[in-house]
């Protein structure tokens, strides 16, 4: 059990380690001597758990991409308004990415640069299946604009990483009210105007 146990924590090491290179010096910048370095293991250690560094990345985004929709669609409830879903659901992404800011830059990073191959862009959209559900019946229901959802995701979901960074760099803070405000304003960037009344 406990060699089980050690095993697991390589990997884990492995994972953060990438998460934390990539995020500071770019996937490009990132060779798999440094990810074995920082996670305190030998170079041929990672091959016990992934191909290569294609492979390393990969899996290290799905593995976030869980832990992010996860905690995203927690207590969100299909039983409820649209609006009311979707309020639940940003607002649980917006905790995610105050609260797990190097996964969050992690997951923003491999959504903006050709890093991640398309199989694994695939298996990430999947994840995110309850809120395409959601924007699927907001449509059916003329909640939401008949839009594609990468032009949903691009102006509902995507200005909480500008936010996230801004905040980071400490030029703005993202509190309550200003949380509850960027709510407002991409729940008023996808719904029909036919919801304003």
């Amino acid at each position: 059990m406990a060699k089980l146990q050690k095993s697991i924590d390589k990997r884990n090491a492995l994972i953060k380690a990438t998460i934390e290179l990539v995020n500071n010096n770019g996937f490009h910048a990132t060779p798999m001597s440094k990810i074995a370095k920082m996670a305190n293991v030998s170079p041929a250690t990672i091959y016990l758990y992934f191909e290569n560094k294609q492979d390393l990345v990969n899996k290290t985004y799905l593995e976030v991409k869980a832990a992010f929709t996860d905690f995203a669609f927690a207590t969100y409830s299909d039983e409820v308004s649209v609006e009311s879903g979707f309020e639940t659901i940003w607002k649980r992404i917006a905790e995610f990415k105050q609260t797990e800011l190097d996964k969050a830059m992690f997951l923003a990073q491999c959504d903006n640069t050709p890093m991640i191959d398309e199989p694994s862009v695939q298996q990430g959209i999947k994840h995110l299946q309850p809120l395409l559900d959601l924007w699927e019946r907001g449509k059916q229901e003329g909640v939401i604009k008949p839009l594609s959802n990468y032009i949903l995701y691009a102006y509902a979901i995507n200005p909480l990483s500008f936010l996230m960074m801004a905040q980071k760099r400490g030029n703005f803070q993202l509190d309550q009210t200003q949380i509850d405000a960027a709510f407002q304003s991409a729940w008023s960037s996808i719904k029909t105007i036919e919801h304003n009344i």
